[in-house]
């Protein structure tokens, strides 16, 4: 029976935050590397009086019997259908729905289709309001987050994580990016740059309830672009020194301009940076409005973070319009003669409120019949510049088993016991050989087109029938 508003009670509630995820490998996650942000975020600003479990559907199973009296979903658009089979499901038996995350922002009628109430834009402003309001059976069915100065942010509910997660202490110090590429939220998501106070992310930091040494030692700062504001992150690290940290966090490849900034992470316990390099071709960095990237740089920048023994992780996409199936192949031997320690490999996704997005609506490319799983970042939802959707699937494979094949991985960690620190070598080969298990066990994304991966999933989401037809607009 679904639940009517006036239903709703004033006490202290029970509070599960669902943090949704539709399975995207074949045989699954062999290791559950590091936790999203979201869910012991909000649970850290939910008032003291009520009780709060996270659930991560990676790694856990949702109850759909849950005790709970308020179930929050938060999701990206490659999760949506689940999200809104578990919201259905969770209305049938009397529970109040919230739903929030990027996909809610840029389609919030759709979302408002399947819950109560949906957040749009960032949640801190508006999150005790939400449960005041449930209290006062005043429930509103949109709430529109500002984006809110981050001087109150309070440690994350580290306590609610599940134990499968191998790194454990996430951490934001500051959000937003002054880059502005076509194909990613956060311009509009997180408008701004903002930074917390330095005192408040040692906090973080110092926190140290965890298990194993490792999850001890190692702080994952999970910020869009945390060097981006150089008088900040300098006063940062140079308070991190003493704390005897490793971390990791992503960056723009300008940082390898300021040396300064270079030894600071040294000295302060970097042992990896992600950079999102995303191709070799200059068209395609173009189509990226990634003009800042110069391909001739890309060893050089590369090699000033080796010099300092600190890892270097990047993200490819394949399917930018100066893609040819032959470039997307090549890429393997590019990113190992630039000397990346970790690759990270995806297919270009134009996620509802990018640049990409609104390009592939205007020029009719992309394929509406597609539905909103599609878009995990290893499925083509768009018709390529210079190739077929299927051409750029299979191309995108290929690179996939060239990229992680157990020899191209035994390099990148042969490499890395000359090029970096302990540390950094540690978290290099565990994240390959995290591959290398893929490879081994042929456990590669799922192709959802004409697969029987994709029917067992759609056997479950298909639960909840709608039209992605009329969210494009």
């Amino acid at each position: 029976m679904e639940h009517k508003p006036n239903e709703f009670v004033k006490r202290a509630m029970k509070i599960d935050i669902i943090i949704v995820y539709i399975q995207r490998y074949r045989k699954g996650h062999e290791v559950h590397f590091v936790p999203p942000l979201t869910g012991i975020h909000l649970a850290a600003l939910t008032p003291a009086k009520h009780t709060v479990r996270v659930i991560h559907q990676q790694v856990e199973t949702v109850n759909l019997d849950s005790e709970a009296d308020v179930i929050v979903l938060s999701f990206f658009s490659g999760f949506a259908p689940e999200a809104y089979r578990l919201a259905t499901e969770y209305r049938k038996r009397g529970k109040i729905t919230i739903a929030g995350g990027p996909h809610v922002t840029f389609a919030p009628e759709e979302a408002l289709r399947f819950v109560d109430s949906i957040v749009i834009g960032e949640g801190e402003s508006v999150w005790e309001q939400i449960f005041q309001d449930i209290e006062q059976n005043t429930l509103q069915q949109r709430y529109i987050g500002e984006a809110i100065p981050l001087t109150n942010i309070p440690t994350p509910r580290y306590d609610l994580l599940p134990p499968q997660y191998f790194i454990r202490r996430v951490v934001q110090a500051t959000r937003g990016c002054p880059f502005t590429c076509s194909f990613c939220t956060v311009p509009v998501l997180n408008p701004g740059f903002r930074t917390r106070p330095v005192e408040a992310v040692l906090n973080d930091i110092r926190y140290n309830k965890f298990k194993w040494w490792w999850q001890r030692k190692t702080v994952w700062f999970w910020d869009d672009n945390l060097t981006a504001n150089r008088p900040y992150i300098k006063e940062l690290l140079r308070q991190m020194i003493p704390l005897r940290k490793w971390w990791l966090t992503q960056a723009s490849m300008d940082i390898t301009k300021d040396d300064e900034l270079l030894d600071l992470m040294r000295d302060s316990g970097c042992i990896g940076i992600f950079f999102g390099i995303e191709s070799f071709g200059q068209e395609s960095l173009e189509d990226a409005g990634k003009r800042q990237n110069k391909v001739a740089e890309y060893q050089g920048k590369i090699k000033k973070l080796h010099d300092r023994g600190i890892g270097v992780m990047a993200g490819f996409i394949s399917g930018l319009d100066g893609d040819t199936p032959e470039s997307i192949r090549d890429m393997a031997n590019q990113l190992e003669e630039i000397g990346v320690d970790v690759p990270f490999l995806s297919i270009l996704t134009p996620f509802k409120g990018t640049r990409s997005y609104s390009k592939m609506m205007d020029t009719d490319r992309l394929r509406s019949d597609l539905g909103w799983e599609f878009y995990n970042g290893y499925n083509v939802t768009f018709v390529p510049s210079k190739m077929t959707p299927a051409e750029l699937l299979k191309a995108h494979r290929d690179l996939w088993r060239s990229a992680f094949s157990l020899q191209a991985i035994f390099r990148r960690i042969g490499r890395s016991l000359f090029t970096l620190r302990g540390g950094a070598m540690m978290m290099c080969s565990i994240m390959n050989l995290f591959y290398g298990l893929k490879a081994l066990t042929n456990n590669e994304p799922i192709s959802f087109e004409g697969t029987d991966e994709y029917k067992s999933i759609r056997e479950t989401i298909d639960l909840i029938p709608y039209s992605r037809q009329n969210s494009l607009s």
